[in-house]
């Protein structure tokens, strides 16, 4: 009894050794059977060129099948050699010449019975694998992925001065969006597996340097592009007040010395105040005997010489109003410059955003959100509001419209709050639902 016993388990055992020896070869001829069904369609209903869903010569039925018979077999292929890859690091193919069919060179068949070498075999398989794949890898690829920092030596020159790193298939593999990492099983075993096949992959370490000299060229371009946004509208503005549009303004209000002193009836207002106060004060400290009592031509005399004060402040004030409206726009056309120049900049800019946002926790999510949706469209985001919009037309010299800065509080962040949540509906309930609960609770 014993002796049947364990000749019953020295036979499970061998037969699971023999399974997990031919695990490899088994995913493989599975891979490589689904690329050869792809190819059957491609040659009988496309004529060798890859399936188009797009074709007029079918109807939409058929199209729908085609889709799905494609999306099916790549499944199958890619499930296939992630299985393929990690249970090959595992096991050794044998090198031994075995009797097998031999992948003719020229076709997508098999000849048959040709002895080979078992490695010629499996680099052919893969080969023709890879052919079918790369036919189809643009329909699965983040446009966002096509522009990514590479090592050094692939740096190129677009403009003097001006650096675009272009991307590696490397890190165009690697960064696809979420929402496009859908398979058969589900992402974390796959994922879990693809990280155990690069851990002993033995260019693991070569690779992570190269990955970290990635994310260190992207974040020097990122952070150098959105200080560029910044210090190249400011020092137009600057340079295009004092040396451009400055000289020329001053000239203009210098040669018609009848120029309005005040831009607006606001500024008059305050300027009319401040000489009502002074003579006011003046008069007060004169009764009480705080300074000696004056004539009255002497007080004239002063609130004149307080009213020449305040039409200089008032018509400087005025000057400054009018550089500010010309300097605005040419920091305005600036800006605009940089931003159409550098398009590929801002491809890299959105991923290193994207990276730095999704690394983040779902708690600092959720308060980053909370706190920019309290600044903008909270209970006391109107007075906010309000100051900015009459620092804005102080800026600018016109006077403060209250009912169009009213009506602006009553619309504005109600339309930013709705965009707000759709947004968290929409785009962030799908990509990052644990950091919308997160954000619920929050909020609660």
């Amino acid at each position: 009894m014993r002796n049947s016993l364990a000749g019953v388990v020295r036979s499970y055992l061998r037969s699971s050794n023999r399974w997990l020896l031919r695990t490899p070869e088994r995913a493989l001829n599975q891979a490589y059977d689904a690329a050869v069904l792809i190819k059957g369609l491609e040659d009988a209903h496309f004529g060798g060129n890859r399936v188009a869903f797009d074709s007029g010569s079918y109807s939409k039925s058929a199209q729908s099948y085609f889709e799905s018979e494609l999306k099916k077999n790549l499944d199958i292929i890619k499930i296939r050699l992630a299985e393929f890859r990690a249970s090959s690091s595992i096991v050794r193919l044998s090198n031994q010449a075995t009797t097998e069919v031999q992948l003719d060179e020229n076709s997508s068949e098999l000849s048959p019975l040709n002895v080979v070498d078992q490695p010629n075999l499996i680099l052919k398989k893969l080969r023709f694998i890879d052919e079918i794949l790369a036919r189809y890898e643009n329909r699965a690829t983040n446009p966002l992925s096509q522009v990514v920092v590479t090592e050094p030596k692939a740096i190129v020159t677009d403009l003097p001065g001006r650096m675009i790193l272009p991307a590696s298939p490397e890190a165009e593999r690697n960064s696809k969006s979420i929402t496009d990492k859908t398979g058969v099983l589900p992402r974390s075993i796959l994922e879990t597996v693809d990280r155990i096949r690069r851990d002993l992959d033995p260019e693991a370490e070569q690779q992570v340097v190269q990955t970290f000299r990635q994310s260190r060229f992207k974040t020097n371009i990122a952070i150098r592009f959105m200080l560029l946004l910044v210090i190249v509208p400011l020092l137009t503005h600057q340079i295009s007040k004092n040396f451009l549009v400055g000289p020329i303004v001053d000239r203009f209000r210098a040669d018609h010395e009848a120029a309005e002193i005040f831009m607006n009836t606001e500024l008059e207002e305050e300027g009319l105040d401040e000489l009502m106060r002074f003579e006011q004060r003046l008069r007060f400290e004169v009764l009480i005997g705080k300074i000696q009592p004056q004539e009255e031509s002497e007080i004239v005399e002063q609130v004149r010489e307080k009213a020449a004060e305040i039409e200089s402040e008032y018509r400087l004030m005025g000057s400054n109003a009018i550089k500010n409206i010309f300097s605005d726009l040419l920091s305005l056309a600036a800006f605009a410059i940089v931003i159409v120049s550098s398009k590929r900049e801002i491809a890299v800019v959105k991923s290193f955003m994207d990276e730095v946002v999704y690394g983040l926790s779902d708690s600092a999510k959720a308060f980053i959100i909370i706190l920019f949706t309290d600044i903008f469209v909270g209970f006391h985001s109107p007075h906010g509001w309000e100051v900015l919009l009459e620092g804005a037309a102080k800026h600018l010299g016109i006077a403060a419209n209250h009912d169009f800065i009213f009506l602006f509080i009553a619309t504005f962040p109600v339309i930013l709050d709705t965009i707000f949540k759709y947004w968290i509906f929409r785009y962030l309930n799908r990509v990052s639902p644990s950091a919308v609960a997160t954000y619920k609770n929050m909020n609660e």
